[in-house]
């Protein structure tokens, strides 16, 4: 099958989808041999435990939540630490299949259903969009098919066949970065279109995942190359003009970023805040966010808080996905030749003082934002939840495929692509019997 991707990549990789998927859905039934630890499912859907359904075994963990804010809204205040897109999404299709006659228990049942069909179309999607990224950014087939294979094979397992938002952001966000690395006149019309589009695709990323704000990244650097250019000769009517164009393509990107934060914080400020009889605590804080509020009171989230000798274990299992991603991210900063063959990697632009082009600065600040991510997850996130927000990171994917496309470094790629492929298949058992890590 693999050796069929040169000529039909595409098919292939979604050939290598449908069977990696199938054999995680099976080790999800297979699950229900053993008792699950929790309950909850039960309550929420009203089934048997011991049902033999693939809905039952994957609503799981954050699952349930999403899923029963998809069927009733937001109740309970600490339901707002799950971002609203994916609910209202998912709540929508609900909507839609009850109008054209699909049978609904009324307890969560269809929800559940259709949350579970989103995240493997999402997952899949997100694959394609992955290839044609990579394609895009260094002109390498056989990286760009390694790249979506290996975001096919994620750690993140069964997260990404389930309603979370992680095969949704990884979507939004490659695709974001798509339409960022066009390949157009830095100022130009289309380019600032471009801009502009792709800050939408990143302010819906950022509605369904808070880390999505670090796809700011490439405006802030987009605005310091053009005022860097105003600034390093003399400025005149026709340059500031230029440049004041040149900036609203990144400013509005920029801003459509923190819209994917701001706006659901903002509804959330109108429920409890805005004439409220008891407005709670949160409201009257320098910044009113209810998400870093409810992270904080209700999941026991912030600065050093998880760093206990309890966590440790976690924090060892955390650590091959941090390594990665932290290695991978300093390399291709210092040395983005690493990965490509194409301009992208050039280091003439630097030599003639040429402004850094647009797609090398989607390469650097995807490194920059990877590198980030991992930090704030060992200081700040529950740490394992990094091999799952990991997957809408795509420098480890690349510097794994490098790795497997160099003779020398061969073997690391592939003991690499082994720990994915047993970490998500024990995760997955773990996952399907409601056990942890999640």
């Amino acid at each position: 099958m693999l050796a069929r991707h040169a000529s039909r990549p595409r098919q292939t990789l979604i050939a290598v989808f449908l069977a990696w998927k199938g054999l995680l859905l099976a080790v999800a039934l297979g699950s229900a041999v053993a008792p699950s630890y929790d309950t909850s499912t039960s309550l929420m859907l009203r089934r048997n435990e011991s049902d033999l359904s693939l809905v039952t075994r994957l609503m799981r963990w954050d699952a349930i939540y999403f899923a029963q804010a998809a069927r009733r809204g937001y109740l309970y205040e600490q339901e707002w630490a799950f971002n609203a897109v994916l609910p209202l999404f998912v709540s929508g299709l609900a909507r839609l299949a009850r109008v054209l006659g699909v049978a609904d228990d009324g307890y969560g049942g269809l929800e559940a259903a259709i949350g579970i069909a989103v995240a493997h179309a999402a997952h899949l999607f997100a694959v394609l969009t992955l290839y044609a990224l990579t394609r895009r950014l260094f002109d390498r087939k056989p990286l760009a098919f390694l790249a979506a294979f290996l975001h096919i094979i994620s750690p993140a397992g069964l997260f990404l066949s389930v309603p979370y938002a992680e095969s949704s952001y990884a979507l939004f966000a490659f695709a974001g970065y798509y339409v960022l690395s066009s390949d157009q006149p830095r100022g130009s019309l289309r380019w600032t279109a471009a801009q502009i589009s792709a800050g939408a695709l990143f302010g819906l990323a950022t509605a369904l995942r808070s880390n999505g704000l670090l796809n700011g990244i490439p405006f802030a650097a987009e605005c310091l190359t053009i005022l860097h250019s105003l600034l390093s000769s003399p400025i005149t009517g026709a340059s500031l003009a230029g440049a004041t164009a040149a900036l609203l393509g990144p400013v509005v990107g920029g801003v459509l970023v923190a819209s994917g934060s701001v706006v659901p914080q903002y509804r959330a400020w109108l429920r409890y805040c805005s004439g409220a009889s008891e407005a709670r605590a949160w409201c009257g804080r320098t910044v009113p966010g209810i998400y870093s509020f409810v992270q904080e009171h209700y999941w026991g989230v912030g600065f050093l808080r998880y760093w206990t000798p309890g966590n440790i274990p976690l924090f060892a299992l955390a650590a091959p996905v941090l390594a990665l991603m932290i290695a991978s991210g300093l390399e291709v900063l210092k040395r983005p030749s690493v990965l490509s063959r194409s301009p992208t990697s050039s280091t003439k632009a630097t030599a003639r003082n040429v402004p850094p082009s647009s797609r090398q600065i989607v390469v650097a600040s995807l490194a920059a934002s990877q590198f980030l991510l991992a930090v704030l997850a060992i200081t700040t996130y529950h740490v394992q939840i990094i091999t799952r927000i990991a997957t809408g990171y795509p420098v480890w994917y690349w510097w794994v495929a490098g790795c497997l496309l160099d003779g020398e470094r061969r073997a690391l790629g592939r003991k690499v692509v082994t720990f994915s492929v047993m970490y998500a298949l024990i995760q997955g058992v773990l996952f399907a019997s409601f056990l942890p890590p999640a």
